[in-house]
Order: C-alpha cells, then structure tokens, then sequence
C-alpha cells in the first residue's frame, strides 16, 4: 500500500538564508536549530496541510554533517542541493509532496514532477519587528 502521508521536502539553504539573523557566521548551527523547529510539524502538519507528514530536510555544504532526529529524516545531497530535492520529488511516486523554498527555478523542476510549493514563512515565520 502506497504511503498515505505528504511528502514535506524542505531546503534548509533557502529557508535558513530567507531571514537575516546571521546564519552566515554558523551554517551548521543554523541547519540544526532550523530542523528541530521541523520536528512538530512531523505531527502536527501546517496550515492547509494537516499532519502527520514525512518531514526531509535536504542539507548542502558545512550543514550536510547533522545528524537526523526524530521527525526530521536528513538528506545530505552529495552536490547540488536543488539536484537532491528534484530527485527525491521526482522518486515520490504519486504520494503528495510539498516543497519549501523559495528558489523559483527550484519551483519550476520540482512542479513539473507534481510537487506543489510553499515559501520559506511556511516552516520559518520572520521573528517579531521584521
């Protein structure tokens, strides 16, 4: 029987670099505190979006070391980050799949495989005063 839950892909580069806050001076820091803000949606989904789903947070460069938690399957793409979200997308086989970035070529690739996208505030709201 065909997994019934929503693929959630979400790339960890464009979400973690779509707010300010100084990732840049500890990109591994950054990917770890952004998947276990992932960890509930495991469970409990998004808006429009009900749990549970498959949370994969797809990693590149100095973030790809972390280390998956429960909730959170990590996916360090040995290359190109957008590469790895389009194959995993493409590999979904008809279950639903949603993607988190803002990346518009990104979009475009995963789209055309059936994936359906949601911007980086859909797991990362802008903190307070922004």
């Amino acid at each position: 029987m065909a997994d019934e839950r929503t693929l959630l892909i979400v790339d960890a580069a464009n979400v973690v670099g779509s707010v300010p806050d100084g990732w840049w001076r500890d990109r591994h820091g950054a990917a770890v505190r952004l998947r276990d803000a992932l960890v509930p949606l495991a469970g409990d989904g998004l808006p429009g979006l009900p749990g549970p789903v498959d949370v994969v947070l797809v990693v590149e460069g100095a973030a790809r070391g972390i280390a998956p938690v429960p909730g959170v399957r990590v996916e360090p793409a040995p290359g190109s980050g957008d590469d790895r979200i389009v194959e995993l997308a493409s590999a979904a086989g008809g279950r639903s799949c949603v993607v988190v970035t803002a990346d518009r070529e990104l979009r475009r690739r995963v789209e055309a495989h059936g994936a359906r996208c949601l911007g980086p505030r859909a797991v990362r709201p802008l903190p307070p005063g922004r």
